[in-house]
């Protein structure tokens, strides 16, 4: 199979690339390079059968060409992190918007079997317990820029539902929770690589709010086994499909984990979130997700612990530091 991977230089996507890659498959990559990483696929790029191509599924014409040169999709391309939303929220929602409109248009014009990647966001402010996948949507006002991308994801759900009952498209979604892992940046909000860089650095690991909002976090090699299964399963199509891990961690204890792990002598410090991101931000009390339909087609379980995560975050982030300092050492 020959597939094409949408964002596939950024975290997510450079591990499902790997992925196919190592099974056998030809992987077209397409990513803009914007928040993506031409190092996350560099080693990728001398075999046979990988291919990146640079641009932005913003462009109609490049999203066709790639669409038409493959087998099947994996659209991960977005603007993604709570940090990059809530301060470039017109970039977010023409991407989420825009961009989403030309993969699975294109998809649907080439008949090729696509599986869109979507977010626990869509669900807003509903924080009622393990959220099934027709839990309500509990939204605040499209005022502020995180329900802004809220309702950018959702909108491509629903084109997504569209095209499938209206013109028989071969689609699957997958809603992702909390995925974290080696390669995920923090510049962006993301939580656990910010909280390693900052216990690696010998600093106060920023919490924000009273740090009792709970999450729960996936490793980024379970999420792309589930994305794998999805798209592969015939059954999976037309439907939608929760992903993520069943252990809640509060977000403080998440930040002595990490302490812990790293041996830093760090301590944690308490940030209003309005000091973070503005004011008027919302922020969510839990976000946990109900499996049962994953686990029922597929059989797909989580098979990594929290600190297995958090461990591999770290030697990541050790080695990433050494590879830094030795390029810059190099170039000067």
């Amino acid at each position: 199979m020959r597939y094409l991977v949408t964002g596939g230089a950024g975290f997510i996507g450079s591990h499902l690339a790997e992925t196919l890659a190592a099974r056998g498959d030809q992987v077209l990559i397409l990513d803009d390079l914007s928040t993506g990483d031409r190092a996350n696929v560099e080693h990728l790029l001398s075999a046979d059968n990988v291919e990146l191509q640079e641009g932005s599924i913003l462009d109609e014409a490049v999203v066709d060409e790639c669409m038409g040169a493959v087998d099947a999709c994996y659209h991960l391309a977005s603007a993604v992190g709570v940090q990059l939303v809530v301060s470039r929220p017109l970039e977010t929602l023409l991407c989420n918007v825009r961009g989403t409109d030309n993969v699975i248009t294109s998809a649907v014009r080439h008949r090729r079997r696509l599986l869109y990647t979507s977010t626990s966001e869509i669900y807003g402010k509903n924080s009622s317990g393990a959220l099934d996948e027709e839990s309500d949507r509990v939204l605040g006002s499209p005022l502020k820029a995180r329900w802004g991308y809220a309702t950018a994801k959702a909108f491509g759900e629903a084109l997504s539902h569209g095209y499938v009952r209206d013109r028989n498209a071969e689609i699957v979604i997958a809603r992702l929770f909390n995925t974290v892992g080696p390669r995920q940046k923090g510049a962006y909000g993301m939580v656990l690589p910010r909280f390693v860089q900052q216990a690696l650095a010998g600093e106060d690991l920023t919490v924000y709010g009273s740090g009792t909002q709970s999450r729960c976090f996936v490793h980024v090699a379970d999420t792309v086994h589930a994305l794998t299964l999805l798209l592969d399963a015939d059954e999976a199509v037309g439907d939608v499909f929760n992903v993520g891990s069943s252990l809640e961690v509060p977000i403080i204890e998440l930040a002595a984990r990490v302490i812990e792990r790293t041996g830093s002598r760090s301590r944690v410090r308490l940030i209003p979130y309005e000091t973070a991101y503005g004011e008027g931000f919302e922020e969510l009390g839990r976000r946990k997700p109900d499996t049962s339909r994953i686990e029922a087609l597929t059989s797909w379980q989580t098979s990594r612990t929290l600190d297995e995560t958090i461990d591999d975050v770290i030697a990541y982030a050790r080695s990433d530091s050494t590879g830094s300092k030795q390029r810059l050492e190099i170039a000067s």
